[in-house]
């Protein structure tokens, strides 16, 4: 755990679509008068300049020059910080030496990946030396997969409280999502189905929901792949596309507490498309339209508009079935599109949580969940524009 440095935060790839979106959102939030100290990082101090000025950020807002490709540059950058916010991806190519770079400076870190495989990586490679330097490593604190994460830890902390118990049963249904994915997105996803189309071995670890769980294994999962009827709601889900990381996700969250959801806990997220022959055709239709994320024309750097970011929102209904007929209901909600308008707010919260609010957490590869629980979700709610609401 750091202390003493220059600057609580450093967000590293400014001057790219969701860097500039969380410089934006800490200048609003945190740029006057407020006691946290943060700067932007970057491979061109002249695009930091420009996307300083663009977004009308103090003229003396820090910035600082790094270089993935640079080592050097990355230990420079990550002395002076208590936690970096990395947004430079896709992870798998351009994310490995950051990390590592923070774990042996023992600074904090960040991201919003959604990357699996390359997490399971980072978590192998990191680990035990994480422990040792006090650095806490946190991934996926974007939608990918904070509402979902923090969604099933509130609903079970819930569920023992009225129960007695964990749900051994959890459904995440999306009701509403309305929003654009970026190209950084599509290009992590395109990423993702390059390594695994060089290295066959790769799509067993994409098909195991306990690939970041190390050890735990619970029992048999939903695959989520195909439109059902949900008796639960009465209404036809099919596949959701954030399902193969969030789950996963949710399952190391699971191990890191010590099992606190049970060892035969079962998991699956899907949308919710609606009743009747209408419902069922469009969650028939979802399995097509979730591919085509892997075919878009969008760069990294394109995204949505902030008129776009702006009039999108999502809503998660989270269920807990304890087996006896009795459930208990919890809503997540967001406040601008679920990707880039959300996900920069949470991104931004999850790090001056993490800095400023966990003192008593360990070194080590964390979930949003396992590493901040109540308190990033008290954050979220008092600045981000998240609800997390009990319905039954």
């Amino acid at each position: 755990m750091a202390e003493g440095r220059e600057f609580d935060t450093i967000v590293y790839g400014a001057s790219g679509y969701t860097g500039r979106l969380v410089a934006e959102y800490l200048q609003k939030q945190y740029g006057n008068g407020s006691d946290v100290k943060w700067a932007i990082a970057g491979r061109s101090a002249e695009k930091l300049a420009a996307v300083r000025d663009e977004v009308g950020l103090p003229a003396d807002t820090p910035i600082v020059v790094a270089n993935s490709d640079d080592p050097a540059s990355l230990k420079e950058m990550a002395n002076r910080a208590g936690v970096i916010i990395s947004t430079v991806g896709p992870y798998q190519l351009y994310g490995s030496e950051v990390v590592a770079t923070c774990v042996e400076t023992g600074t904090d870190y960040v991201d919003l990946c959604g990357e699996p495989l390359w997490m399971r990586n980072m978590i192998d490679a990191h680990s035990a030396r994480a422990k040792e330097t006090g650095a806490r490593i946190v991934h996926s604190c974007g939608f990918d997969s904070i509402p979902s994460d923090l969604g099933v830890f509130k609903l079970q902390n819930e569920a023992k409280a009225r129960f007695g118990s964990a749900a051994p049963r959890v459904k995440g249904r999306v009701r509403s999502m309305n929003g654009s994915f970026s190209g950084g997105t599509a290009a992590s996803f395109k990423a993702t189905m390059v390594a695994v189309q060089e290295d066959p071995t790769l799509v067993q670890k994409m098909f195991d929901p306990f690939v970041l769980a190390g050890s735990f294994r619970g029992p048999e999962q939903p695959p989520g792949m195909e439109a059902e009827l949900d008796p639960a709601l009465d209404m036809w889900v099919g596949p959701f596309v954030m399902a193969a990381i969030n789950t996963k996700n949710v399952h190391r969250s699971n191990a890191l507490l010590d099992g606190a959801y049970g060892e035969n806990f079962v998991y699956d997220e899907m949308m919710v498309t609606g009743p009747g022959e209408a419902g069922k055709a469009a969650a028939e239709s979802l399995g097509e339209m979730n591919a085509a994320i892997g075919t878009t024309d969008l760069k990294p750097g394109d995204g949505p508009s902030k008129e776009e970011r702006e009039a999108g929102d999502y809503d998660i209904l989270f269920i807990g079935e304890n087996g006896d007929g009795k459930d208990i209901r919890l809503g997540v909600t967001g406040d601008r599109d679920p990707g880039y308008g959300s996900t920069s707010k949470m991104l931004a919260e999850a790090a001056l949580c993490i800095a400023k609010d966990c003192s008593d957490v360990d070194g080590g590869v964390w979930t949003p969940a396992s590493a901040m629980g109540d308190k990033l979700i008290a954050r979220l709610v008092a600045n981000a524009g998240l609800t997390f609401d009990l319905e039954n």
